[in-house]
């Protein structure tokens, strides 16, 4: 029996295809611009990766897994007995469920409350002005518009040889979804994501061992000092990070993964119950039938665009990680409200000196702006300024006093060129450099800034004042 399928044509002045930071942030700015505006996610519930198998729920899982290891070993330093700490496992695993439909539904009222309409399904090209959407009911909407934004976010790289079943051989979304504390983690890859997912294992009594093909954390986009030490405190909390691993073949038998690797020129292997793949991410496109209307993409699969988000199709934008840049939610936001500004007023903007970044581990290691090695490299003459949380009386306080603050500075205008901490709620403190990179600050311009007593972010203040001058506490 055939299933009539019904179809019929909406005009909208834009759609956007993705609901994940970057698409629902541009549908929402342009509806708050007078446009009538469509967003299609094939996902169903709204904000893309980073809010349903991404940032939130990781974070979520991260900052329970610390309570849980806090109470289990540091409240008696603090004076606090606490007998019976264990954890529930499925409760553990909801609260992550709740954070994320907490968010999502946030995200689902927010494109009704500006009047966007909303698809549940795949988007692809008919035409250059037209979308089909095959919604996830299986019924057909064909969408007409001016303006175009592709906004489908990135998959995860896959690791030739080696096949993901999300059950004991886990990509970051399987990671978060695991039936059980697993008693041996392995992790291809010493990245953010890598090493966010095996705190919160390892936190929770996993052997955790990271294989990392470079010879650093972070590589190059991290300050190396940063990187140090981050590989050391996390290796003092257990984390076995193994540095130039290069690993070759990975195989499933029953519920043991066996993972080979090569190792200053030895063949080495691992078992564990769960390997966890974090080799990175790469732009996702597929489906779109981009090749139908001739928009183009490099050779790494990232759609081609000029400095106002427009592909070689003019009224066809893309943002976030499809295309160029570092794959971050922040980042597709910003550029999410300056492609609506672009397509209605023609002006628009994003800073690209000043997009920070956080690794979510404890401690947190945040930056924004240049590098040490990258100043080198660029023969800019620099002064650093640097300041030891040991030295922070609200650090000392919290007994929490790993890590430091560090501010680079021009040696002949004092202009801070980058901001880099680790430490306690050093996400939380990027902010504050952030903004001063985005108004072209002095260090002597933080020094001089009154700054709340107790507080962590005295630190960034102090690290301002080392390398304006001299700091007060050290």
């Amino acid at each position: 029996m055939l299933r009539l399928i019904r179809q019929y044509s909406t005009k909208h002045d834009l759609v956007v295809i993705g609901a994940g930071p970057g698409g629902y942030v541009a549908a929402i700015k342009a509806a708050q611009l007078g446009l009538k505006t469509a967003c299609i996610d094939k996902r169903g519930p709204p904000g893309g990766t980073c809010l349903n198998v991404g940032c939130i729920p990781s974070k979520a899982l991260l900052n329970n897994s610390h309570i849980y290891h806090t109470i289990k070993e540091d409240t008696k330093r603090r004076g606090i007995d606490v007998k019976g700490a264990e954890i529930n496992f499925p409760q553990f695993m909801k609260a992550k469920e709740d954070a994320v439909k907490g968010l999502t539904d946030g995200v689902r009222m927010l494109l009704k409350k500006n009047k966007i309409d909303y698809f549940e399904g795949t988007g692809s090209f008919v035409t250059e002005n037209k979308i089909k959407v095959v919604k996830n009911d299986n019924s057909e909407v064909e969408l007409e518009a001016d303006n175009i934004i592709i906004a489908t976010g990135s998959e995860v790289t896959p690791f030739p040889g080696i096949e993901i079943d999300e059950e004991r051989i886990v990509s970051s979304t399987g990671a978060l979804e695991l039936k059980e504390i697993p008693k041996n983690l392995v992790i291809i890859g010493a990245g953010i994501i890598g090493l966010e997912m095996g705190s919160v294992w390892s936190r929770l009594g996993s052997k955790v061992t990271v294989l990392e093909y470079g010879s650093a954390i972070g590589g190059q986009t991290m300050d190396s000092e940063l990187s140090k030490t981050a590989a050391k405190l996390l290796k003092k909390q257990g984390i076995d990070i193994i540095f130039d691993a290069k690993v070759e073949t990975a195989s499933r038998n029953g519920d043991v993964v066996t993972t080979t690797y090569e190792y200053k020129g030895e063949k080495k292997t691992l078992e564990s119950d769960i390997l966890l793949v974090a080799v990175g991410r790469r732009p996702y496109t597929k489906g779109l039938d981009l090749e139908k209307v001739g928009v183009e993409l490099d050779n790494r699969g990232r759609v081609i665009m000029d400095s106002e988000y427009r592909t070689n199709k003019k009224h066809i934008r893309v943002i976030g990680d499809a295309t160029f840049g570092p794959m971050l939610a922040h980042k597709a936001e910003d550029e999410g409200i300056a492609v609506a500004e672009f397509i209605k007023s023609g002006h628009g903007h994003v800073n690209y000196n000043v997009i920070p970044s956080v690794m979510y581990t404890h401690p947190e290691f945040s930056w924004v702006g240049q590098t040490e090695q990258q100043l080198k490299e660029q023969k800019i003459a620099y002064k650093v300024g640097k300041f030891s949380f040991a030295a922070n009386s609200r650090a000392k306080t919290n007994l929490d006093t790993d890590g430091f603050v560090k501010v680079l500075v021009d040696k002949e205008t004092d202009r801070i060129l980058g901001v880099h901490i680790a430490g306690a709620n050093a996400g939380e403190m990027i902010g504050e450099a952030c903004l001063a990179l985005e108004y072209g600050a002095a260090a002597e311009d933080i020094a001089r800034t009154c700054h709340a007593h107790p507080t962590l972010s005295e630190a960034l203040k102090e690290a301002a004042m080392a390398a304006f001058e001299k700091p007060i506490n050290s």
